[in-house]
């Protein structure tokens, strides 16, 4: 398995999305102003329930029917695309999805740098790195991490120290392989003023957050203000549930994207238990095309 260059790196990262905030500054490295003004925010599908129980073949299949055309890999569901897969397996995979119209965003994964045993860190740290080999030999263009927790008896500013660190050590590892570290807003930490706290410590310009659509999003001054604490750090992934789903704003959601030039991938990261999936995932996709329509024309 052979590694890419730095060069090799930024170049990629124009075309697969690496760093989807286009204020961020590892994407004015990115993209010139013409491919930023052609570029668009796409709609994708994490694995994570609705395509758990599906093997890779029925994943770009059904991707294909439904028009949702980017997948990001839920680690330990029946795909089987594992850091444990041989070289022969990861090279299949990489042929299946660049025979497909479906791109593949890259590895979804639970490791996480909040737990104060420094052997349980250095074990989540160094599985991560590889996702990172497997995301890389399989086409993908990053890997997603989560925070994740405060626990009893550390200072939260230990743990927000802690991870920070974790993450830029790891995105630095990452570049090697053209690949984005990609912060969840998850667990405990998933408050927008920690993750702002926690991305002030990883600088990096590789690790970026994956925006995940929590109730948390909502809390203080609202949406806009806690959107706007991290969008100049947003990375190429984006979970949301149903765009049709109550409770949460996803009109404005997608408007602050617009405005913020985003152009990574909307992620289907939904719980619901549809008769038929794909045919949800479609209308999924029809209603996103609406939505994404109506914010460009700022109505």
């Amino acid at each position: 398995m052979s590694k890419v260059s730095r060069r090799d790196f930024f170049r990629r990262s124009a075309t697969l999305g690496m760093t989807a905030a286009l204020a961020g500054p590892l994407a004015e490295l990115c993209c010139s102003a013409d491919e930023r003004g052609k570029a668009r925010m796409r709609l994708g599908l994490c694995t994570y329930l609705w395509g758990q129980d599906w093997d890779l073949p029925t994943i770009l299949a059904n991707c294909r029917k439904s028009g949702v055309l980017g997948v990001e890999l839920r680690t330990e569901h029946k795909h089987g695309v594992e850091s444990t897969s041989s070289p022969r397996q990861r090279t299949e995979v990489k042929k299946r999805f660049a025979a497909s119209p479906v791109a593949f965003v890259g590895m979804g994964t639970n490791e996480c740098f909040d737990n104060p045993d420094p052997a349980r860190l250095r074990q989540s740290i160094e599985a991560a790195k590889k996702f990172v080999r497997l995301s890389h030999d399989c086409g993908g263009s990053g890997v997603k991490v989560k925070p994740n927790d405060f626990h009893k008896g550390v200072p939260r500013e230990r743990t927000i120290e802690q991870i920070g660190t974790s993450l830029n050590g790891l995105a630095r590892f990452a570049v090697d392989f053209g690949q984005q570290i990609r912060l969840e807003v998850h667990g405990s930490c998933c408050e927008l003023t920690t993750i702002r706290e926690i991305m002030d410590v990883a600088d990096h310009p590789n690790v970026g957050v994956c925006w995940n659509s929590n109730p948390q999003d909502l809390l203080g001054q609202g949406l806009e203000y806690n959107f706007n604490l991290v969008k100049n750090r947003l990375g190429a992934t984006t979970h949301i549930r149903e765009l049709d789903s109550t409770g949460y704003p996803y009109r404005q959601l997608i408007d602050l994207l617009v405005k913020a030039n985003y152009t990574g991938w909307l992620l289907l990261e939904c719980s619901s238990k549809p008769k038929d999936r794909v045919a949800v995932m479609a209308a999924q996709q029809a209603l996103f095309e609406r939505m994404l329509a109506a914010a460009s024309r700022g109505e």
